[in-house]
Parts: structure tokens; sequence; C-alpha cells
């Protein structure tokens, strides 16, 4: 008989063995579950998390790889890895570190199968855990498999994800109201409604690119399931609400298939969801609570697309950037669901987009650091931050990437001819005569705030060029009919169509052809912004004699008056310096190359582009009463930021242009730099200057090339204050600076 010792070690033994051996599969690889956890942006990355011996862990960095990433992307259902990150980027996880040296060739089924130090023997920390970056798209026909007789924590896994219109509504634009159906093995299959939540419904109308729920009658809908043959799928989902995607929900209980009396309780899943007001047929179909008619707090700057950009939120009257200290999906889902639009397809930090990054830098105050949101505020500000911005700096602005509803944009519009997809011939999906038919646009008119929306409404960034001839671009012959003329837009439409145009009614006297408009688009664009401040700081009076500023008159820098002054006569100046900068993602670059640039042999020098900026005093009700303009004769890099070299001098006939990151500067001292008021009487006026005034080269945004100033004249004396760029106070501020009023920058 064997001593009770011995047998209380048998029995442990024997303890110890049935567990190993019901962690393992049949052919004795242990069975785990995946997931991704962490402080994700993308609900394709984050920490690798396992599911062994029924109770989560993570997995150390040490000797990881792109290969290791591979298997467990493969495992998660996605078709490839792009990157892994160590040193726990997506935050520390807790529990077991359950991988150590993981050592994987890439061919391998599961993480479990790759050669490592055994599952719980790491000399790691959590310090040290490590996450990967999935591509987006699924393995088609991933079937999810539950592993280790446990769903805590699995993910959703399908294939794809639609809301299916019923008849009456195929041809609605957006699709918002509909049966949901998730794609697997190739098949479309419905969801119970047993189990399912308002949440849930949250995360499917987040996903479509909208940004709320409503309640739908489900009577029609149970009509209509009745007579359709059912193809369930297998589980139910548990949504949270916060979730950027179905995937990124858990799967609940698994539904028992019963042929035609599974889900006999209920019936096929119904949404209803509400479009953003900009992507509403309707008006009174729009998100009221995310569109209010007052002046909105938060708002999306220096984006390509709709529904990105660099987030600003208005205080105190002054709009300002977030710093991106704790910046994660769940505040910039707020951000984009309070504007509008669904779900956040991504949270971006560090958004100089000078150093490679997303965006271009912001420029006044930074408002929000450290903001913490739970995900269902109706705003930003309604998340709790901290106010104090020590240490943040504009690279470290916020921005978000909205996802927005698939309007068919770009089935209406193509490029055609081009030599890669981002050029071509502008072709127009249009009706004539009852049937649907390609055609041109005339090219009469045609500039860059045309490009502008061309280059949006495609998704190809925005416009480098704009085009009247393009010849050398062969479209298709079928499409030579122009089919549209007379487009005059302000930059801010999502669809050509959406711009002034003569409609049915074509005048285009060049003819399609050679004269068809065309583009060129790009992902990056400069953002000149004037500095304010130095203009405010040097604004000064001067009397002048006519007879020193003989070239002046020549480049018409002086008032229509000076043409017929006395040469012993005097020209009182408003002199200042001009400091602008280069916020954007790429070099500003004259449009002309060298070749064609105008010399002035008055002052002996080319000008790159005959008008760079225009100089106006205004009187308080926007009429203009003084003018002068600036001709680009030199753009160069006189300052650039610390870590950045100067690439742009105009001696020696150099390479025009402003770096990103870097200023060029117009002292008060040189020839033309100010506006002639001899002609001027005492009074209040407002001081305007915009650059690029005729949209010559693209930029990202416009609306910051208007400074405006207050200033006051009392014949002797000039004062000047409250300067400001355009768009950095709110609509009723602005509102005490007519000029902005009766001079918009899309005049035109």
């Amino acid at each position: 008989m064997l001593p009770s010792g011995s047998i209380l070690c048998l029995l442990s033994t024997l303890f110890c063995t049935w567990v190993l051996c019901n962690a393992q599969s049949d052919s004795g690889t242990p069975v785990i579950q995946l997931r991704l956890a962490g402080d994700k942006k993308k609900y394709h990355e984050g920490r690798v998390e396992v599911l062994y011996n029924g109770a989560w862990g993570t997995v150390c960095d040490d000797d990881f790889s792109i290969s290791a990433a591979r298997v467990v992307c493969r495992e998660l259902g996605f078709m490839d890895a792009e990157s892994w990150l160590p040193s726990a980027k997506y935050g520390k996880g807790e529990g077991h570190i359950w991988l150590d040296n993981v050592h994987c060739t890439g061919t391998e089924t599961s993480l479990a199968q790759c050669p490592s130090n055994g599952f719980g023997v790491s000399d790691c920390k959590h310090s040290e855990d490590v996450g990967v970056v999935c591509s987006p798209r699924r393995i088609p026909g991933f079937k999810l498999t539950q592993k280790g007789g446990s769903d805590e924590g699995v993910m959703v896994h399908v294939e794809d994800v639609r809301i299916r219109a019923t008849y009456s509504h195929r041809k609605r634009i957006p699709i918002t109201d509909g049966f949901l159906e998730v794609k697997e093995e190739g098949k479309w299959r419905q969801i119970c409604n047993e189990d399912w939540t308002g949440m849930n419904s949250r995360v499917i109308c987040g996903m479509f690119g909208f940004p709320g729920e409503k309640r739908v009658n489900l009577r029609p809908y149970k009509l209509l399931a009745n007579r359709r043959k059912k193809n369930y799928w297998g589980f139910s989902v548990n949504c949270t609400g916060n979730e950027a995607d179905l995937s990124d929900c858990k799967v609940g209980r698994e539904i028992e298939m019963k042929g035609n009396l599974t889900c006999e309780k209920g019936m096929p899943v119904v949404v209803s969801c509400v479009p953003g007001r900009t992507f509403a047929p309707s008006v009174s179909m729009g998100f009221r609570k995310a569109y209010r008619l007052e002046q909105p707090l938060v708002r999306l700057r220096g984006g390509a697309m709709i529904g990105e950009g660099r987030v600003e939120v208005l205080k105190n009257g002054e709009w300002g950037t977030v710093c991106d200290d704790n910046w994660n999906i769940k505040a910039a889902t707020v951000v984009c669901r309070e504007l509008g639009f669904g779900s956040a397809k991504e949270a971006l930090t560090d958004a100089r987009l000078g150093q490679g990054k997303c965006f271009p830098a912001g420029i006044g105050p930074v408002h929000m650091n450290e903001v913490q949101c739970s995900g269902f505020e109706k705003s930003l500000t309604e998340c709790h931050f901290n106010r104090q911005a020590l240490g943040c700096s504009h690279e470290e602005d916020a921005a978000v990437k909205c996802i927005v509803p698939d309007m068919g944009f770009t089935n209406r519009l193509r490029l055609n001819g081009g030599r890669n997809p981002y050029e071509g011939r502008v072709e127009v999906l249009t009706h004539r005569n009852g049937s649907l038919v390609w055609g041109t646009v005339c090219s009469d008119s045609w500039g860059t705030m045309e490009a502008m929306v061309v280059c949006r409404q495609l998704g190809l960034g925005f416009a480098n060029h704009a085009f009247q001839e393009t010849h050398y671009w062969q479209g298709d012959s079928s499409a030579d009919a122009v089919v549209m003329s007379g487009v005059r837009c302000s930059g801010t439409e999502l669809t050509l169509d959406q711009c002034l145009h003569h409609g049915k009614h074509i005048n285009c006297p060049k003819g399609g052809g050679r004269f068809a408009a065309g583009v060129s688009c790009t992902q990056t664009a400069p953002d000149l912004v004037l500095n304010a401040q130095v203009v405010e700081q040097t604004t000064y009076l001067e009397d002048r004699p006519m007879y020193v500023l003989q070239c002046a008159l020549e480049e018409k820098c002086l008032s229509k008056s000076a043409d017929n002054a006395d040469p012993s006569s005097y020209r009182r100046l408003l002199r200042f310096s001009s400091q602008i900068q280069n916020n954007g993602q790429t070099d500003f670059r004259p449009r002309a190359g060298h070749q064609s640039w105008v010399w002035h042999e008055c002052h002996r020098h080319f000008h790159s582009m005959e008008v760079f900026t225009h100089y106006d005093l205004l009187s308080l009700n926007g009429t203009k009463v003084a003018e002068g303009h600036k001709a680009s004769f030199c753009l160069e890099d006189t300052h650039c930021d610390e870590g950045i070299q100067k690439r742009y001098e105009c001696a020696n006939f150099g390479a025009q242009g402003i770096s990103v990151g870097c200023s060029d500067t117009y002292r008060h001292d040189i020839d033309c730099q100010w506006i002639d008021i001899t002609d001027l009487k005492p009074g209040d006026y407002i001081f305007q200057v915009v650059i690029n005034p005729n949209y010559e080269v693209a930029e990202s945004d416009y609306t910051n090339n208007i400074m405006k100033c207050r200033s006051r004249y009392d014949g002797q004396r000039i004062w000047t204050y409250n300067c400001h760029t355009g768009g950095s106070l709110s609509s009723e501020t602005d509102e005490t600076f007519p000029g902005l009023l009766t001079n918009q920058l899309s005049h035109r």
C-alpha cells in the first residue's frame, strides 16, 4: 500500500497532466485564442494577447519578428501583417506573459506552433508587451472557431458586412436602413435579433459612416423576412457601443441551428441609421444633434478628404488645437460623430506633416490636453481634459480620419488619359436623351478651386494643377462632347455637380477635345499662413518723395493718383513687414517654371508670380479705400524651424519656393511692401492682407490666407491692433471685421 504522501503526489501529477492535456489540440499543439487589445487606433492593430488555460496574457517582444506578426494576423483572420511594435506601444497588459523568445518562420497556422521558452516561462515585464499592425483585408472564407471551450474575448471574424436595403430603398443614397448581413465562407447570412441591442446598432451605424441610430418599425421587415429563405450566422454579437467596427465586438452565444425554427423567437436584425446633415437626402433627415445651426464648437482643418483633418476647438471666441497626449480612438470617435460622420477610422498624433506625419500643424493656442472620453459624449468639449498645455507644441496636434457614408461619388466622375491615376482629362457621367453618357467639362473659367473639388470627389487628395488644355491626354473619344460648362466652385463642395454651372444649357465657345478641363491631384499640399503679430508690430507711416518711387510706379504699387503726381511731391506709405510660414505638407513652389518668369528691368529681378499678395485698406462697411500688391520677385527660405535645412535662395537666379517649416520674410523697407494712403481721410479702417489671392498655387487651406487688423488713422499717425488670421476667431467675432463678409476669397 502506497503511503498517503505518495498518493497525494500521484493524484497531483494526474491532475496536472489532465489540465495540460486539456489545453492541447489533437496534434499536441496547445490550444490558444488570440486577440488585439490595448490603446488601439485601428481595428486591425493592437497588443497581442493570448488566451491559454482560461486566462488572457501577453507576448514579450524579445526575438519577435515580422514572421511572427504574420502568424498572429493570419490566425486572427487578416490577410497579412504590416508591422510589429515592441515596448508596449499599445499600453501595458495585465496578468501572465504567456510567451517569450518566440521564433516563427511565418508558415505556422498558430502562434502556439512557433518555438518559444514555453507557456508562462518568461523574464519579461509588461513594458515589453508586443503589438502588431495587420493588413485591414480579411481572409476570404475565414471561419471563426471557438478554441479551448471558451468564447471570452473572442472577436467577430467575418469577411464582410452590409446593410441590405429593401427594394423600395435600393436607389436611395446613402443606404441607411435595411437588414444587417455578414459574409462568411462566401455566403451572406443574417444575424438573429434575439440578443441584439441598441449598442450593436450604434456600432453598425458608425462603421457605415453615420453618427447615430434610431428605432425602426419592424412590422414591414417581418412580413418581408417571412417570405424569404433565411440563412442565419451561427453566433450573436456583444458590442459595448464604443467599437469602431463589428470586428472589434465580441462574439456572443452560439445560435442553435434548427432549420426553419432557427431564431424562432426573433427575426433577422434590422438597423436604421441617421445620416449627418452633409449626407442626408434632405435637411430634415440630418443628424440635428451633431449639426448645430449655431456656431460649432469643434471643426476639422487641413484634410484632403471630407471627414479628416486636424481637430480644432473653439474657446472664448478663438479656435485652437488639441494636444495628442492620451489621444485615442474613443476621443476621435466623439469628434467624428459630433461632426455628423461615423466612427473614427484612425486617431492620429504628431500631426506635423513637415516631418512626414499626417496633417499640417495648426496655429494659435493649444486649448485641450490629455483628453479622456468615454466615447458616448455628444461633444469633445464634454470629455475630461487638462486645460494646461505645458510642453505641448503644434507638432503634437491631434487629428482624426472619420468613416463617411458611401455616396457613390466616384461613380459619376473619372480622369482619363493621364500617365497615372492622379491626373487626366475630367469626364462626367450625365443624362442625355434618356441615357447615361460620359462627356467632358468646358475649360472656360476652369481653375484651382474646381480642380480641388474634382480631386476630393475622387478621393485623390488635393489639386496640384488645373489644366485648360488637355490635348496631350488621349481620353475616351466617345466622351469628347462637352456635357458641363460654366463651372464655378467655392472649393468646399463635395461633388462637381454641386458647383454653379450652366446645367442643360451648355455654352462652351472653345468646345471640348483639346480644350477639355483636366486636373492633376496630389496627396500633399503647402499651406501658407501670415504671421499676424509681425504685421501688427512693424506697421508705421513714411512720407517718400515721388522721384524715388519710379520703379514702384512702373510696377503699379502706388494708388492711381500717383500717375499724374508731381515728381517733387510726396506719397504717404503705410509700411509693414510680412512673414509667411509654410505650415503645409509640401513645399510652396511658383506654378510657372524659370523659363516663363517675367523680367522687370527697373528693379532688375524676375517675378515668379505676378501677384503674390494683395494689401488693402477697407472701410468699416467693407468698401476698399486703398490698395497695394506684391509680386513674388523672391520666394525663399528666410528662416527655418530647428532641424530644417534651407532649400530655396533667390541669389544667382536660384530656385524659388518656401520649404515646409520655413518662412519667407518681406521686410518693411523694400519696395512695394506698403499701401499708398496719400489720399486717405482720417478714420477707422480694416487692414487686410491676402496671400496667393488668385489661387495660382494649390494649398490645403485657403481660409488662413487672409489676415485682418483694425486700424485708426488721424491724418498723421496710424494705430494697428487686433490682427488675426482668417478662420482663427469665431464667426461672431469675425462679424466685427466686416471686410470678411464682402471680400471672401471665393468671390472670383
